[in-house]
């Protein structure tokens, strides 16, 4: 393909740079950009550990190979830090010179115990010794020449930790590190007469360093974090108990490799020597801060309590209209097919289901895949619940879902002692597919009702992430399903299924035959249309498929709200290709496809991104639509989210994003408060007719 590609890495970085964008918005209300900093900073957390940590990886063992856009990993790190330090910058600039200034006039006072007035110095001062000092472990620095006669401290990562210089009464010096470990507050606060004075607790720390070191004094103070590489795998074809090899992981990430130290700009620099040799980095690797490190944290400030005028206006999930609650849910799946799309609509029937399903005189078996599951699990409380009523509850917890894997070893152990039947995944593979089979008896033979999504079963997550459910008792569905099931905990041949297209099996395959179809009906002359909306692009088979359809003449849009490595413009592989990318209050999430072919507009739903780990290194699942009002329904969905000009960037040429706005007389329209709306809209309605519906008692036969 003579067109090139945008590398992934520097793809997701303008990514975040959407969501900066949403928090360098003056029109947004004031805690809503401190929570789109928060995030933007969380974000970036994750890709120095996985991506940046992945990289520096290859750079060690010497890599050149080239990714898809013809960088090197040396090359992509170069890149990286130097768009990465311009990002940062815009982070602390926002911060100090817009967003600070903004809480003071609003009453939230962001400020070190020196600048606070003595009343309130005194109570943050009080508050420090009842709920701080108790919690922590200061750590001395040794010195010494010989490194093997005093091993190096390991330093937790992703904790944010002061380093000072301490001067005794006889002039001696030496330095500790006093990390705030999980547990402590980031923030003292206190509230006096309508105004909330924030404390960070780095700062109460080296202002009160006395109370720890009665006899001495601060002679000078940083604060800094440091990154490791999180990218690290269980190596599976050696595993024999996978489960203590993933403690061994998660283990090993606590000392693995530097990837970055973050410190204080206005810390000392005596101590970034001391700091650079105990994290082992490079000069490099080092990001000096204008301002709190770890931005994420101040994610709990932008929900604190009360000052609802500067929170945007919050949203909740209503009841389907589809469904009567006064009625078993199997009833209801049995009329026909429900569509549910979170978080506009309650994730509640899905709850529902597998909690109705456990206690059912019917219900004889459950089967689900759980990827990353809520801290306190209304569904992991209903398997439990179901297998000790009796049915058999088969279960496969992925363990090697990043960052929840202790998480769900946790889970996984607490089923096991309640007599579920678990599956630690797939070998060589993670399981991603969001799928539920339930096999009930009814009327002498066995009847399957599944749920599949785009998204975790995760009720907190359902509220924040928009993502596609369907509720489905279609017994080809259900035969798949259990075909699927069968595959993966039975360890059989995963044969060709009727409906469900699974990867990395069938689905990848489908994808580009669907695309080359569109080619060719566009070269005949035909109508050829692709819309799709996903997480993600990065697969190079699917990339230059949809190049050659560009160029055949099919028009193409994609709504993506992360990586894009297709590249945009006005060259015939991408002239036909739209792409557009929506950030807004709600996380996108769903994945959701359509093909025109010659008007059977053919549309699914998918558990997968358009990136080479899904359709090849996961078990996902792509779903048809089959009923013709949900095909209707998730087709307004889908284009909904291009007629967006409030929340939505146009991907450039460069990879680089700008705001879609309205044109001329266009009206205004913002896709998730235009669902949202929809959603309240029809739930009122429904509960309308039922307040004015008179439905009589009726004696029974």
């Amino acid at each position: 393909m003579s067109f090139s590609y945008i590398n992934r890495e520097l793809s997701w970085i303008e990514f975040n740079q959407r969501v900066l964008s949403e928090a360098q918005r003056q029109d947004k209300a004031l805690l809503e950009r401190l929570k789109f900093l928060a995030i933007s900073a969380s974000n970036m957390d994750e890709f120095f550990q996985v991506r940046v940590g992945g990289l520096t990886l290859l750079k060690s063992t010497g890599s050149r190979k080239r990714d898809i856009s013809g960088m090197t990993p040396v090359q992509q790190l170069a890149a990286v830090r130097k768009r990465i330090k311009n990002q940062v910058t815009e982070q602390y600039t926002l911060f100090n010179n817009e967003l600070l200034p903004d809480l003071e006039l609003n009453k939230i006072q962001i400020r070190s115990p020196k600048k606070l007035p003595k009343h309130i110095k005194e109570q943050a001062h009080r508050r420090f010794e009842k709920n701080i000092f108790p919690l922590l472990t200061p750590l001395a620095v040794e010195k010494h020449t010989k490194e093997d006669d005093h091993p190096a401290l390991t330093l937790p990562a992703m904790t944010l930790i002061v380093a000072c210089v301490m001067k005794s009464k006889k002039n001696k010096q030496r330095t500790v590190l006093i990390p705030i470990t999980e547990g402590i507050d980031r923030f003292i606060q206190v509230e006096e007469l309508g105004t909330q004075y924030v404390i960070p607790t780095e700062d109460a720390i080296a202002y009160f360093a006395n109370i720890l070191f009665p006899s001495e004094t601060v002679r000078a103070h940083t604060v800094f974090r440091i990154t490791r590489n999180g990218d690290i795998a269980v190596q599976e074809e050696d595993a024999i108990d996978l489960a203590g090899e993933m403690e061994e992981v998660l283990s090993a990430r606590k000392t693995s490799n530097t990837v970055r130290v973050e410190m204080s700009a206005t810390g000392s620099r005596l101590l970034e020597k001391t700091v650079l040799s105990l994290s082992r980095a490079s000069i490099e690797q080092v990001y000096r801060i204008n301002g709190p490190l770890c931005l994420s944290d101040f994610m709990q400030l932008a929900f604190i309590s009360g000052y609802e005028d500067l929170k945007a206006p919050s949203w909740e999930p209503q009841a389907a209209t589809s469904i009567d609650f006064q009625n078993s849910i199997f009833d209801e799946i049995s009329k026909g097919d429900i569509l549910l799309y979170h978080p506009y609509q309650s994730f509640d029937p899905v709850i529902r289901l597998i909690e109705e399903a456990s206690k059912d005189d019917g219900v004889l078996a459950i089967k689900q895949v759980l990827y990353r599951t809520a801290k306190h699990s209304r569904i992991i409380d209903a398997l439990i619940r179901a297998a000790e009523n009796g049915k058999q509850v088969t279960v496969l917890v992925e363990i090697k879902a990043r960052f929840d894997e202790a998480r769900n070893l946790h889970r996984a152990e607490e089923l096991q002692r309640a007599g579920v039947q678990i599956v630690y995944g797939v070998k060589g593979l993670k399981t991603h597919a969001k799928i539920t089979l339930i096999l009930r008896k009814e009327a002498g033979s066995i009847k399957r009702y599944c749920h599949f999504g785009t998204g975790n079963y995760n009720e907190t997550t359902a509220r924040l992430y928009t993502d596609a459910s369907i509720l489905t008792a279609n017994s080809k569905f259900g035969a798949d399903a259990s075909i699927v099931f069968n595959a993966i905990t039975g360890r059989s041949k995963l044969v060709t299924t009727n409906h469900l297209l699974p990867a990395p099996t069938h689905m990848k395959k489908r994808l580009l035959e669907l695309i080359a179809s569109e080619s060719s009906r566009a070269k005949s002359g035909e109508k050829a249309y692709i819309t799709a909306k996903v997480n993600s692009l990065q697969d190079k088979e699917i990339i230059d498929a949809l190049y050659r359809a560009s160029k055949a003449g099919v028009k193409i849009k994609l709504n993506i709200r992360g990586i894009c490595c297709l590249k945009t413009g006005s060259h015939p592989e991408a002239k036909n290709i739209e792409v557009t990318s929506v950030i807004d209050y709600y996380l996108e999430h769903s994945r959701i496809f359509q093909f025109y072919q010659g008007g059977d507009n053919l549309i699914f739903i998918s558990s997968a991104d358009w990136m080479t780990r899904n359709l090849e290194k996961r078990v996902e699942l792509m779903i048809p639509i089959v009923d013709k009002d949900i095909k209707s329904q998730i087709s307004e969905i889908l284009q909904a989210a291009f007629k967006d000009n409030q929340q939505a960037h146009r991907i450039l040429e460069d990879g680089s994003s700008e705001r879609v706005n309205p044109k001329g007389k266009t009206s205004v329209f913002r896709m998730q408060e235009h669902l949202q709306k929809k959603a309240v809209k029809l739930a009122k309605a429904r509960a309308y007719t039922r307040t004015t519906t008179f439905e009589p008692h009726r004696p029974s036969n």
